[in-house]
């Protein structure tokens, strides 16, 4: 219906086709995906190979069968270089009549990213294409325009991998952009891992050891959990399958005994059909939880809770927006919409380019300047054991990943406030203290933290 929606509100539909690679995922399994979406109303496809690991070879009979069969439909190739197939893969859809390709510039380009415009117009002209221009002057003011925002902001937020390819890749077809959140992932259970490891009298594993194992889990897991193609949200929901597989395995409890609602919810159909079967040991193990399968379409399965967010709107006196855009991103990501109306949202984003300036500075804030900082009616809500940290998992298997609360969030006295993984591989429950107002967070969802670190602070209620 999302297609039908675009069009009768003037839009350009596109529709996507996510490439990867498995048994299922076929020239046929893609040509005839793509005329359902053109029978849908599909003006554009995007090829879209969000893991780069798309096959040039492949990709060009792909782009000539769609083309053959609709040649007024535009074909746009979205591939990430990732593990380095991206200039073969664009060289062979242009071959085979693709029409809009994805670049880059620099200092973003190559990487986990797409290559640089300047090379892809290099090979294309080579190969006989009328490529265009570059206007170099534009490109060098926004080469430099783009350094300087990552010199003074964004670079204190990239992740120094991003930058770098990786072959790695190919096996377990993961998106390269998660590279830098599966280090930080192995990284919170590689500890508990090794303890464990110690207490069989096993040799303790490396993080190296530990990636290698993640990929191959990611291998096993993938095919079981019927094939979804891995983008946001589901390679996520495949990659913390597999992660929480290493930690069962080694506690003796085996595999897919610690998944939440937005893994099941993948699973049994709730955020679409996946295009592979689901291994018979997971339809058991839903049986056993009571858990049932559904064909529906995954948007009749969410309430409609849009005049809930007008009247939000309306009781805030904040504007709709042009073409109710504003309405749409506070019904899309409430809380960070709320953050950024309250101006909590900057005020968490200059702290944090504060602390990570700090710590690339190598500076130090004592405990009293932290603390003149704190609000004093609050109370801290104080990690008890060292761990992970981790907020309320995301109800009914929507696809939406799990984040912090919104400030100003009330909580009742001694309600759960969140879990923190212990080493010893425990959710250890967080309650509110005596309740109230949450006026700061101090750790995002998946953060490290360690025995008495403050979490967050709740400003108890007037009395």
């Amino acid at each position: 219906p999302s297609i039908k929606w675009a069009k009768e509100a003037g839009m350009i539909p596109q529709a996507a086709l996510c490439i990867t690679t498995s048994p299922v995922h076929t020239l046929e399994y893609y040509c005839e995906l793509a005329d359902k979406e053109i029978e849908a109303g599909a003006e554009e496809l995007c090829l879209k190979d969000m893991a780069g690991i798309g096959q040039p070879a492949f990709l060009g009979k792909l782009t000539k069968m769609i083309k053959d069969k609709h040649p007024n439909i535009i074909i746009e190739y979205h591939g990430h270089s990732g593990p380095g197939l991206s200039m073969a893969s664009m060289l062979e859809v242009a071959k085979n009549g693709a029409d809009i390709l994805d670049v880059a510039i620099e200092p973003l380009s190559w990487g986990m990213v797409h290559p640089d415009v300047i090379s892809v117009q290099s090979m294309l002209k080579n190969a006989g294409f009328d490529a265009p221009e570059i206007n170099m002057d534009a490109y060098m003011k926004a080469r430099a325009m783009t350094q300087e925002f990552i010199d003074e902001w964004l670079g204190y937020f990239i992740n120094p991998k991003n930058k770098i390819s990786s072959s790695l890749l190919l096996e377990c077809g993961l998106p390269g952009g998660m590279m830098g959140s599966m280090m930080a992932d192995l990284g919170g259970i590689h500890t508990t891992i090794n303890n464990l490891r110690k207490k069989k009298g096993e040799p303790e594993l490396s993080l190296d050891d530990l990636l290698v194992k993640l990929f191959d889990e990611v291998a096993y897991v993938w095919p079981r959990v019927g094939y979804p193609p891995l983008v946001t949200p589901f390679s996520q929901y495949t990659k913390n399958i597999a992660l929480m597989n290493l930690l069962t395995i080694e506690q003796g409890k085996g595999r897919f005994a610690m998944m939440d609602d937005s893994m099941w919810g993948m699973i049994l159909g709730k955020s679409g059909k996946v295009p592979g079967k689901i291994a018979d040991e997971l339809v058991e193990l839903a049986k056993q939880k009571g858990y049932e399968f559904t064909d529906a379409d995954p948007h009749t399965l969410l309430p409609n809770a849009l005049d809930s967010f007008r009247k939000e709107m309306d009781e805030n006196g904040w504007e709709y927006g042009q073409d109710d855009e504003e309405l749409f991103e506070l019904a899309m990501h409430p809380e960070q919409y709320r953050n950024y109306k309250s101006g909590q949202a900057k005020k968490n984003f200059l702290a944090d380019l504060q602390k990570a300036k700090d710590a690339k500075l190598g500076a130090k804030v004592s405990i009293e300047e932290a603390t003149a900082f704190k609000h004093a009616k609050a109370d801290a809500i104080v990690a008890p054991v060292k761990g992970q940290v981790f907020w309320e998992f995301q109800g009914d298997g929507e696809a939406a990943p799990a984040v912090e609360p919104f400030i100003g969030k009330e909580y009742k006295e001694g309600e759960k406030f969140c879990y923190i993984l212990a080493p010893w591989g425990e959710f250890v429950e967080i309650p509110a203290a005596l309740g109230g107002k949450l006026v700061e967070i101090n750790a995002k969802q998946g953060s490290k933290t360690n025995k008495g670190d403050v979490l967050a602070y709740i400003q108890r209620n007037e009395k």
